[in-house]
This record gives structure tokens, C-alpha cells and sequence, in this order.
């Protein structure tokens, strides 16, 4: 696994994020997150990578964005395999 720096935009109301952040943990994989309310720049960030959109979760890895809403563990794992970041 690589030791890359994960960013996950996200919201306090928001269940995907939850879900995300969960699975993240469970794996052992470590992000900072960034609530879109909270950060009016990250906010329009998040619209700029996701069509205009606030699409939550947002997860970014070396200035890669993929939006996670809809969560899915197929989503999840297809997100670590594009970036190598899946244990074992």
C-alpha cells in the first residue's frame, strides 16, 4: 500500500460519508477530512471537480478527485484499486 495523502471532503448530515469514512478506518487508511459547510473554498472545490455539483463524499488523492455519493463497497474498492491503496 502506498502512503499516500487522501482528503475526503465531506458533510456532517451526509450517510456516504459516514459509510467512507468507515470503510477507510477498517482498512487502516488515513485521510483528513474536510467538511464542504464548514470551508466555503473547500466547497466550491468540490463543485469544481464533481460538474457544479456538492458531491459528498469527495475523495481526493494526488489532485485526483472521485466522488463517492451513492456509496457503494464496489465504489470503495474500485477507488483503492485506482489508486493503490488496497492492503494486501
Amino acid at each position: 500500500m502506498q502512503n499516500l495523502p487522501l482528503t475526503v471532503y465531506t458533510t456532517r448530515w451526509c450517510g456516504d460519508c459516514v459509510r467512507a469514512k468507515n470503510f477507510l478506518q477498517k482498512f487502516a487508511i488515513p485521510f483528513v477530512e474536510v467538511d464542504i459547510e464548514q470551508d466555503p473554498e473547500a466547497a466550491s472545490y468540490v463543485q469544481s471537480v464533481n460538474d457544479g455539483r456538492r458531491s459528498v463524499p469527495t475523495l481526493v488523492v494526488e489532485g485526483r478527485a472521485t466522488s463517492l455519493s451513492g456509496f457503494t463497497r464496489e465504489k470503495f474498492d474500485a477507488f483503492l484499486d485506482q489508486h493503490g491503496l488496497r492492503n494486501g
